[in-house]
């Protein structure tokens, strides 16, 4: 264990300095010929040729335990990315003395030098380090070029630079002060460690669930997705060149037993940011309501979980709209995202013109490697996703009332490659309809337009989840009903749009029902959970004697 670092400003601290406006990071277009293309595409055959060796880093240095297994790209399983070390117990009870000891020099940080490290983060991301995001993640978990920048590099600069905004806004907030007495709230960061648990879908998501509340002055542990291990590497590197100290962030990857339980077991524990499975969080909410009263603290827990993501389509809907947010919406890196388009429900008479529409569009997508930027669609993220995913697929192939319209086929021999698959079903609470299978298939009922009204109600009952959901009409009036009788339906939105592709600042994300407890990332809602106010009341002239006046 190294010594707790300490920080003094170089600056004297005489003036309200202001956070830069955040806008949102352009998305480069990667077109052919361009000189970011070609950059890219070179850091990706760079890093292709890199033998990775990544073990958990606690007090910012890397351990190599020798529980290892490999990495591979899953659109190329056969070969070997490099080498990942996996966390033991005594690794994990290392990261949690660190981060403990880390807090106290962290928290007291002036929170503008804090922000400057996460600002300096952002910028050097917009820059040197953009490809190197941009290619682990597309490396690691088989993005293609785009959907790797909206993700890496856009989202997570997003995220750095609207949270410090955020931040300056929270500490904003004061109390009003009577005559004679001064009040004022003091953002204290909780007191322990917060547990951060990553997906390996979005590689900014695992960057900002350790950063906003790193940001807010807390130690945290992080734990990121094993199938995401190469590009989180390269964050918490990131993160480092920007000043982060030791201690803040301990990186700790490994199987969830093995890194949970000690973690659940601390009194330590003021807080769970997790993105994952449904299954998984309900599992650790459990765990700490069990050990609730072995904690110094009650853990604040945030948790984003699982979709069953809907577009409703009224009879005067734009039937090219439909179809188009169909495509994008559904597959866009392969259905796995949490808001991926994963069931529709289409009115009778539109229903010939969409099915075209959608067939035509899927006729002309690629699928195959990263390293191809023509390939719309990419691999699946390992083995076991490939094989829960063409298990439901040939499940719908025998049964009666549904039917595979497009798509349907699959090879794991290179890599773990399924085609786009939509399902037509005459059965609206066919189980594709209401289980999450996080992959690139959709399902379609096609609805009897004078059952509208019915089959909204039916939309809103089959799926446990309100994580995302799109409505499609022209007429004015429809879209204003949809949007009243869906109110709980989902989190974020869609009008005329596909439910997927939230933007920080502009549409923070986050679902409730078994969707997750709705925190809003990248809002101030999201950070405010960091963070543990103290009022304080100073008395400019106290009295020095008992008797109020009414005592005569």
């Amino acid at each position: 264990m190294t010594k707790p670092f300490t920080f003094t400003s170089i600056f004297m601290n005489n003036s309200l300095a202001q956070i830069p406006h955040p806008t949102n990071e352009p998305v480069r277009s990667y077109a052919p010929g361009s000189p970011e293309r070609t950059s890219l595409l070179k850091k990706v055959q760079e890093m292709k040729a890199t033998a990775h060796e990544i073990g958990p880093i606690v007090d910012g240095k890397m351990i190599l335990t020798g529980l290892s297994e490999t990495i591979h790209p899953p659109h190329e399983h056969a070969y070997t990315l490099g080498l990942l070390h996996n966390s033991t117990p005594e690794v994990v009870a290392q990261a949690i003395s660190s981060a403990t000891e880390a807090r106290h020099d962290w928290m007291r940080m002036d929170w503008l030098d804090r922000a400057a490290i996460f600002l300096k983060a952002a910028d050097l991301l917009a820059g040197p380090w953009r490809d190197t995001l941009n290619a682990a993640t597309m490396l690691g978990q088989s993005k293609n070029v785009y959907q790797a920048e909206i993700d890496s590099a856009c989202e997570l600069i997003d995220f750095l630079r609207f949270n410090a905004s955020y931040m300056e806004f929270i500490y904003a907030q004061q109390p009003i002060s009577s005559p004679g007495v001064w009040n004022r709230l003091q953002y204290r960061a909780l007191e322990g460690f917060v547990f951060a648990i990553a997906p390996f879908n979005f590689t900014a998501i695992s960057g900002n669930l350790t950063a906003s509340p790193a940001m807010m002055g807390n130690a945290v542990l992080w734990k990121p997705s094993s199938t995401a291990v190469l590009s989180s590497y390269y964050i918490y590197k990131l993160f480092e060149e920007a000043g982060v100290p030791p201690g803040v962030m301990n990186f700790l990857p490994g199987h969830g037993p093995t890194v949970g339980d000690p973690v659940f077991a601390s009194p330590h524990l003021s807080g769970l940011h997790f993105t994952g499975s449904t299954g998984t969080f309900q599992y650790m909410w459990r765990t700490i309501g069990q050990n609730i009263n072995h904690y110094r603290s009650y853990p604040r827990i945030v948790g984003e979980t699982g979709g069953k993501d809907f577009v409703m389509a009224h009879p005067s809907a734009d039937t090219k709209a439909v179809a188009t947010a169909l495509t994008r919406g559904a597959f866009e890196y392969q259905g796995q995202k949490c808001s991926a388009a994963s069931r529709a429900y289409i009115p009778q008479s539109l229903w010939p013109e969409i099915k075209e529409e959608l067939l035509a569009q899927l006729e002309e997508i690629q699928m195959g490697s990263v390293e191809d930027p023509s390939n719309f669609v990419n691999a699946v993220i390992d083995h076991k996703s490939f094989q829960k995913i063409t298990a439901y697929i040939e499940e719908a192939r025998n049964t009666p009332g549904v039917s595979v319209i497009a798509g349907g086929t699959y090879s794991d021999k290179t890599g773990y490659f399924i085609a786009p698959t939509v399902l037509l079903t005459d059965n609206p609470k066919y189980k594709t309809m209401c289980e999450e299978i996080f992959g690139p298939v959709l399902t379609i009922f096609v609805y009897e337009d004078a059952r509208f009204e019915e089959v909204l109600t039916l939309l809103d009952q089959t799926s446990p989840y309100a994580l995302t959901g799109a409505i499609f009409a022209q007429d004015r009036a429809a879209l204003a009903h949809m949007t009243d009788v869906l109110t709980d339906a989902a989190g974020n939105f869609y009008i005329n749009d596909k439910p997927t592709g939230a933007v920080v600042g502009q549409q923070p994300f986050g679902g409730a029902r078994a969707s997750g407890t709705n925190d809003k990332a990248g809002s101030y809602l999201n950070l405010i959970r960091w963070t543990s106010p103290r009022t304080i009341k100073e008395t400019f002239t106290p009295p020095n004697n008992y008797r109020y006046p009414f005592l005569g």
